[in-house]
Formats: C-alpha cells, sequence, structure tokens
C-alpha cells in the first residue's frame, strides 16, 4: 500500500489556508486587504497568458490524435449536442427555483433610486454583443491577433482547429509541424504547472480584495438571492451531473473528491480558467483519451457553463421581482431563450456573466437594464459558484462524451475516483 502524503504537501491545503487567511484579513482590515488586489490579478494574469497557448497545443494535438476529420466532427458534434441539452435544463432549473423561492419579493425597490452609473459599462458592452458582431468576432484580424489581441478563446479555437485540419491533412509531410507542437505542448503546460505553484498567493489576494472591498454587511440585504442561487447550483451538480454521472458509470461525489486541488483553486480566484490545465491532466489520468480531452474542454470553456446559465435566468427575475415587475410566462420564456444564445461563449472569467446578464435583459424592455445596480456588489461573491459549477460541468461532459466514444477506460476511471476519498 502506497504511503500517504503529509497534507502539508497537497496544493488544496495551502490553496484552502489562503482563502481564509485572506478571508479574515479583508474582515479585520479592510483598507490594507483592497491593497492585495494586485495579487489576485497577477495571477489571473499569469494564467490568462498561458491559456492561448496550451488550448491552441491541446486542440491541434487532439485532432492529429483524432486521426481523420470525420472524428473530429463526431466528437465536436455529440460535445455540442450534450452542452446544448444540459446547457438549457440548466437554465430552466434556475427560472423554475427563483420563480418557487421569489428571493426578490419584498425589496419593493422604487426605480427612480437606482445609480445606473455602476452598470454603464456593462450595459454598453451588452449593446455590442448582436448576433453578427459575435460571429464576427469569432475571426482575429491576424493569425497571431488570436493570442496577442482580446484573449478570447473562441478565436483560438478557430485558428486551432485549421491548423490542425491542415497539419493532418498534409499527412507525413505534417509530421516534423506535429513534433515541434508536440514538444512546445510539453513546455506551455511545464510553465503553467509552475505557475499553479502561486496559486496559493493568488487566492488569497483574490479573497482579501473582495471581502474588504464589499464587506460581509453588503451580504445581509441580498443573502436570499445568494443562498437561492448557491443552492440551485448545489442541486444542479448533485442532482442533474449526479444523475449524469451515475449513468456513465461514476459517483459525482468521488469526483468533486478527486477534483479538490482545482476547486479550491477555482474557488479562491473565482475564475474556471485557472484551473483549465490541471482538469485536463486529470481526466486523462482518470482513462479519458488525449483526443477526446483536447477536442472537449476547451470548446466546452466557451459553449458549456451551466452556473453562469443558472446565474442569468436566476439574477434577471430576481431584479424584476425586486422592482416588482410582474412578468408573464412568456416574456419569461423569452429570456430563456435569449440566455441560451446570449451564454455561449461567455468567458470563466470574472465580470463575463455580467455583461451576458445585461444582454439578456435587453430584450425585456419593462425590466430596466440599470436593475442589475442590485446585485454588482454581491456579483463578485456568486461568480465563484458560477465558476465551480462551469469547472465541474465541463469535467462531467468530457468524461461523458469520452463514454460515448468508447474511448474511456472505465476500471481506470472507478480505481482512480477510489483512491480520492469516501463518497
Amino acid at each position: 500500500m502506497a504511503e500517504r502524503k503529509p497534507i502539508t504537501s497537497h496544493l488544496y491545503f495551502w490553496v484552502l489556508l489562503a482563502i481564509v487567511a485572506g478571508g479574515i484579513f479583508g474582515y479585520v482590515d479592510p483598507a490594507r486587504a483592497v491593497q492585495l488586489k494586485p495579487l489576485g490579478d497577477g495571477f489571473i494574469a499569469l494564467v490568462k497568458m498561458m491559456i492561448g497557448p496550451v488550448i491552441f497545443c491541446t486542440v491541434v494535438l487532439g485532432i492529429a490524435g483524432a486521426g481523420d476529420m470525420k472524428k473530429v466532427g463526431r466528437v465536436g458534434g455529440k460535445a455540442l449536442l450534450y452542452f446544448e441539452t444540459v446547457s438549457n435544463i440548466s437554465l430552466l432549473i434556475g427560472l423554475v427555483v427563483v420563480n418557487v423561492l421569489k428571493p426578490g419579493a419584498g425589496f419593493n425597490v422604487d426605480p427612480a433610486t437606482l445609480d445606473t452609473r455602476s452598470v454603464t459599462d456593462y450595459a454598453k458592452a451588452a449593446t455590442e454583443q448582436t448576433t453578427t458582431n459575435f460571429f464576427l468576432h469569432i475571426i482575429p484580424r491576424t493569425f497571431t491577433d488570436a493570442f496577442t489581441g482580446s484573449g478570447d478563446m473562441l478565436q483560438v479555437l478557430l485558428v486551432a482547429i485549421l491548423f490542425g485540419y491542415a497539419m493532418v491533412r498534409l499527412g507525413p509531410a505534417g509530421e516534423p509541424v506535429h513534433r515541434f507542437i508536440e514538444g512546445c505542448s510539453h513546455i506551455f503546460i511545464s510553465m503553467m504547472n509552475a505557475i499553479m505553484k502561486v496559486a496559493p498567493i493568488g487566492a488569497c489576494g483574490a479573497m482579501a480584495f473582495t471581502i474588504g472591498r464589499y464587506g460581509l454587511s453588503a451580504l445581509k440585504p441580498l443573502a436570499a438571492l445568494m443562498g437561492s442561487f448557491y443552492l440551485t447550483c448545489l442541486l444542479f451538480v448533485l442532482i442533474v451531473l449526479g444523475g449524469i454521472a451515475y449513468f456513465t458509470g461514476f459517483n459525482i461525489l468521488r469526483f468533486l473528491a478527486y477534483m479538490k486541488d482545482e476547486l479550491l483553486t477555482v474557488l479562491g480566484t473565482s475564475s474556471s480558467e485557472s484551473a483549465l490545465v490541471p482538469l485536463m491532466h486529470k481526466l486523462e489520468r482518470l482513462g479519458c483519451s488525449k483526443s477526446v480531452v483536447g477536442l472537449v474542454v476547451p470548446s466546452g470553456y466557451s459553449f458549456n457553463l451551466d452556473g453562469t446559465n443558472i446565474y442569468m435566468t436566476m439574477a434577471a427575475i430576481f431584479v424584476a421581482q425586486a422592482l416588482n415587475i410582474d412578468l408573464t410566462m412568456m416574456q419569461q420564456l423569452t429570456l430563456l431563450g435569449v440566455a441560451v444564445f446570449t451564454s455561449q461563449g461567455a468567458s470563466g472569467v470574472t465580470g463575463a456573466g455580467f455583461i451576458t446578464l445585461a444582454a439578456t435583459l435587453a430584450v425585456v424592455p419593462s425590466i430596466p437594464v440599470g436593475g442589475l445596480a442590485l446585485i454588482l456588489g454581491i456579483d463578485r461573491f456568486m461568480s465563484e459558484a458560477r465558476s465551480i459549477t462551469n469547472f465541474i460541468g465541463n469535467g462531467v461532459a468530457t468524461i461523458v462524451v469520452s463514454r460515448w466514444e468508447g474511448e474511456l477506460d472505465l476500471k481506470k476511471l472507478r480505481a482512480e475516483l477510489e483512491g480520492a476519498g469516501p463518497p
């Protein structure tokens, strides 16, 4: 039997300790705590710096590993089918829960008293998110702009798919490029592993800033919405994703225990991108094929945002309830339908969910976009649950698609998860 490592040798211990320490410091000395914001921002910047190259190499190698574009199309088709199905379920669950619990009822906010200055930038960004602009934005101005421009993951995905397709079509002539990309992949992943060692510092700084800036007292008036949202995310993970996991052949609680390092990193940084590379590593260790992981995980980070979907429907209806605006069932279903599209391509980085929410609200003129000012203060606190749910959803999706493709080692999956601790 292998010797168990001391708890201090695990990353999750130091990340958890850093989160607690940051929270305490933010509560005790808010003025100094907000000055730690650069620690969290710096860590996220380091991670984002590596996301483009890592995703490019991973997708290109995933296409090369698939061997032919028919398999790439088949895996992509199955992944998108899964993404859309589960995304619609998450949107519907958010709509049902917010109508049952009615967290905004009784707030009786006068629209005239809203301070809309705080949401002006988000509303402006939302008006620019037309369908045409969305698709045109996927195309970078130059090949390198996908990596040096806005950092949009969809642009990197497009370039990687075209590059991988061309490389596979070249056959033996493309082998030297294949080996070069593979070597670069190892280097980039090694760099990312080095960056992850400073995750506790980033988590501490981010949590200290959040508590210091907004304070625990800011949560009290909006505790009903936060509690409802966290409860909905928990139920979605345990019941919906848990059910999917059961029929796929594994236990969702063991999966969560296996991913504890990454989940705490996401919790501390409020960004699911901070644990993207470790997620891919662990999915391969769980028995998923490298090609499926390389195709499903990067696309899932753009198209499979379950936590963001739940947040969008709940927050939109909450604002209407708080302003005493009665929405018809048709208006609510319209919000849900628009949210299906506006949520696609939203980044895992903090703040993107707020912009897509503003874009969704725009389709129901009776709800003033300025109403978002009601939840702006707690958006940062809710982003943790959004990011964690997105992260878990993408992990489960990759295992499911691997099983559909017949490229999942179930024995290896169960053996790895059983070693993670009791369910």
